[in-house]
């Protein structure tokens, strides 16, 4: 199995053969492009755009050609992709919201495709307390991804959806796609519909911690259809995206994350993708001088989360 890494916090515009030379030497053999770093959601959620994505596409292309190049440069194989997010904002006006769903949307296709990427993974709309329901809050998730299926197809490109979660009164709990048996109804639903698997999904560990869903039989509902992860770890309050075994729940060393049910889930479906880690913030909670050593740290986890996955095979 490979082990991935996001891009965030480590690949830089100005020298990404630097960067990526970095994951190299940490011991990974994929990223996680961050893509979302371009137009970040604190922006969005103050209605705020920057215009990275209304340059031609042709201009996109050529802006990103040097990571490609890097990448290849260096064997990273670019496994998945983050589309910016939110993908809808509740209350924002209606031309920032089709500017996400016409332009945003869309380019990062096209930009998942130059970059030879199998799998973007998208958020689902949090809409359920706007709507007054999960399902109406899906139908309107539902209707952005048929929008983009069509270049899912032509593309061989997999979108893939994410377990999130959602506040609600000062409480953390289940935000969209956190129901794995409607969540796979609805992927082979649109699977069918278009023949081709336009549609699956990416198994947060952080965000199923703090929403409190049981690792392993959330991942068996899914089976195959999980195409990617966002390993990372937090303490059951807030989503930190830091290291696996950082946080615990006891003196005794408890994790705060189950993740021998994340092992078993794993080895359950035979999951053999890429073990991919979201932990873009751990590279500026350390001091840059252990950046290297971070690393190499997560890269180990990785292939131990490998090992573990592959016994009994």
């Amino acid at each position: 199995m490979e082990i991935g890494v996001q891009t965030k916090n480590i690949i830089k515009d100005k020298d990404p053969l630097a960067g990526f030379g970095q994951l190299k030497q940490a011991g990974f053999t994929c990223c996680d492009f961050s893509l979302d770093v371009k137009l970040r959601n604190y922006d969005l959620y103050q209605n705020r755009l920057n215009g990275f994505f209304s340059r031609p596409l042709e201009e996109l292309e050529a802006f990103f050609a040097p990571h490609k190049e890097a990448a290849e440069e260096t064997g990273i194989r670019v496994s998945q992709m983050h589309m910016p997010y939110p993908n809808y904002v509740p209350g924002a006006p209606d031309e920032l919201n089709e500017y996400l769903r016409n332009v945003v949307a869309p380019k990062s296709m096209e930009l998942c495709r130059f970059l030879e990427c199998p799998y973007i993974v998208v958020h689902g709309f949090k809409l359920a307390k706007y709507l007054g329901s999960e399902e109406a809050e899906w139908e309107k998730t539902e209707g952005f991804l048929e929008s983009l299926a069509p270049m899912a197809e032509e593309y061989g490109i997999t979108i893939c959806i994410e377990n999130l979660y959602t506040g609600i009164g000062g409480h953390i709990v289940e935000g969209p796609c956190c129901d794995a048996h409607k969540a796979a109804e609805r992927i082979d639903r649109m699977n069918d519909k278009y023949g081709a698997e336009v549609l699956g999904f990416c198994f947060d560990t952080g965000h199923a911690n703090l929403a409190g869903l049981d690792f392993e039989k959330f991942l068996m509902e899914l089976g195959e259809r999980v195409k990617v992860l966002h390993i990372h770890d937090n303490d059951g309050i807030s989503d930190l995206h830091q290291i696996p075994f950082t946080f615990t729940r006891t003196r005794e060393n408890t994790s705060s994350t189950d993740w021998d049910g994340f092992v078993r889930g794993l080895r359950g479906i035979g999951y053999q993708g890429v073990l991919s880690f979201e932990t873009g913030p751990v590279l500026t909670a350390f001091p840059g001088e252990l950046k290297e050593e971070a690393l190499r740290f997560i890269a180990r986890i990785g292939r131990y989360f490998a090992e573990e996955t592959e016994k009994g095979r």
